[in-house]
Formats: structure tokens, C-alpha cells, sequence
């Protein structure tokens, strides 16, 4: 038997605040978001009780849909006419206009008593739309001007992803996930020297880490690549430094050249 134990070395971990934002558009651009201040993550879930004769015999949560808001004292200039912000020409815009949906990437921190830094999450909202709060101007003061934050009520629609409830949102905690996800991961969503950043779906997302068993290939475009094999089901390894991949997708150039690929999910 095991007692419980309070405040144990490393166990105390707490989360900090928004350290950085991507503006993903519908047309693949990426952006990135200066002077993200906040981002508040809310649901319309319920718990809806019941009643037997005045009494209550059950309660029911009801899972609800994604709600949230984004504040900040500076944004890209592409989240303008996403919001129905069109220029006609350079210093003439017109307001009012359609607006449409978009995607966006923060980093969260996670702390603990060992280091600030500790880790952190990687959020990741699909399909959302951004509903302008009202914008008040005040005049000026002696003691110079002060930034005017900007918010927005953010609302999506739900991606599918089979066996699970639709949903606009996902995270990846850092300090759960492997390395080498990760770093396929972040590699993806921020760009490298040879890549251009992009968001990978949420069902490719998924799919490092095991979803649907299968295996994925990553190529990183400089030559390199790397398999991932979250399911457990295709790499072995022979020893410290020699793996074998069983049941892959290949394709052979040559008696002693091939191709290689994700399996596609059966």
C-alpha cells in the first residue's frame, strides 16, 4: 500500500501565460500575430439537471460547443479583411464588409517548482470566425498616449475527427509529447530555413500520435526524414542505432532504391 503524498519535488506544475500567436489564413499564409495579449478559451457546455416529483434524481452534463476571446494591442494587417475590413486602395478602407474564417496557433507556458520553464502547450483553433467588441477611442491625456486594446468573440465550427466528438479545438503539451513529434510538430506550424510554415489538419495532428495506427513519414525537406510510429505497430528496433519498418508503403525506383510513405489508414 502507498500513501498519499503532498507537494512531492517536480510534481507542483502551474501555467503561465501566452508567449506567441500564428494567423493561419483560408489560403495557407501564415502570420505572425505581434502584440497577442490574451486568449480566453470558453465552452457553452451545461449540466442540465432533472426533476422526479420536485425532486432532482440525475444530472446530465451536456457537452457544449467552443466559445473564446482574443485580445491584443496590435494584430497583422491580414486579420483586417478577414474581419470585413476591405481597402479599396493604399489609406481608403471600407468597413462592414463579409468577413470570413480563419485559424490560429498560441503557445501557452507551463511552469513548475523546478523551472519557469518547464514546457508548453501548442493550441491550435480551426475554422473559427472573430466577432469585433466594440472600440472606444479616449482622448488623449497629459501623461502621453496609451495603446487601445483590440478584442474579438471568437466562435468555429467544429472539425470531425472519428471516434471523437467534433471539436475547434487541440492542444500539444510538450512535456508529454516526443521529441521528435514535437519537433516535426513545430518544424510544420512555424517553418524552418528550407520549409515554408503550414497547418497540418487536425486528423494529421492526430495521426503522430497514433490515431488510426498508422505510421507517418515526415520528410523535411533537406534530405532528412523521419518516421513516427506512435502505434507501435511498424518499427523495431535492432539496436541502439539499427531500426526496421515492417508493412510500409514503398515503392521501388530500382533493385537498390525506394520510395517510402505513410500508410494509409484501413
Amino acid at each position: 500500500m502507498t500513501a498519499l503524498a503532498w507537494d512531492e519535488i517536480g510534481e507542483r506544475i502551474y501555467q503561465t501565460g501566452i508567449d506567441r500567436g500564428v494567423l493561419y489564413l483560408n489560403d495557407g499564409t501564415a502570420v505572425p500575430w505581434n502584440g497577442l495579449t490574451s486568449v480566453e478559451e470558453d465552452s457553452t457546455s451545461e449540466v442540465k439537471p432533472y426533476y422526479l416529483e420536485g425532486v432532482k434524481f440525475l444530472e446530465n452534463f451536456v457537452p457544449g460547443d467552443f466559445e473564446g476571446k482574443i485580445k491584443a494591442l496590435t494584430y497583422p494587417e491580414e486579420f483586417d479583411e478577414i474581419n470585413g475590413l476591405s481597402s479599396i486602395s493604399p489609406g481608403l478602407d471600407i468597413y462592414d464588409q463579409p468577413a470570413s474564417s480563419f485559424n490560429l496557433v498560441y503557445r501557452t507556458k507551463i511552469g513548475s517548482d523546478l523551472s519557469p520553464d518547464f514546457g508548453y502547450k501548442i493550441h491550435i483553433l480551426y475554422n473559427v470566425i472573430a466577432n469585433p467588441d466594440a472600440i472606444s477611442f479616449d482622448t488623449l491625456e497629459d501623461s502621453g498616449a496609451q495603446a487601445t486594446e483590440f478584442a474579438w468573440a471568437l466562435s468555429g465550427t467544429p472539425t470531425k475527427l472519428v471516434g471523437f466528438r467534433p471539436t475547434v479545438h487541440i492542444s500539444i503539451d510538450s512535456t508529454q509529447t516526443p521529441p521528435d513529434v514535437m519537433r516535426v510538430l513545430e518544424d510544420q506550424l512555424f517553418g524552418t530555413e528550407t520549409t515554408n510554415p503550414r497547418l497540418p489538419s487536425m486528423a494529421e495532428i492526430a495521426g503522430y500520435f497514433g490515431y488510426l495506427q498508422e505510421l507517418i513519414i515526415v520528410d523535411h525537406g533537406d534530405g532528412t526524414w523521419t518516421a513516427i510510429d506512435a502505434a507501435d505497430n511498424y518499427i523495431t528496433m535492432l539496436d541502439e542505432t539499427t531500426f526496421q519498418i515492417d508493412n510500409a508503403d514503398t515503392t521501388y525506383l530500382d533493385p537498390d532504391t525506394y520510395t517510402i510513405s505513410s500508410t494509409s489508414p484501413g
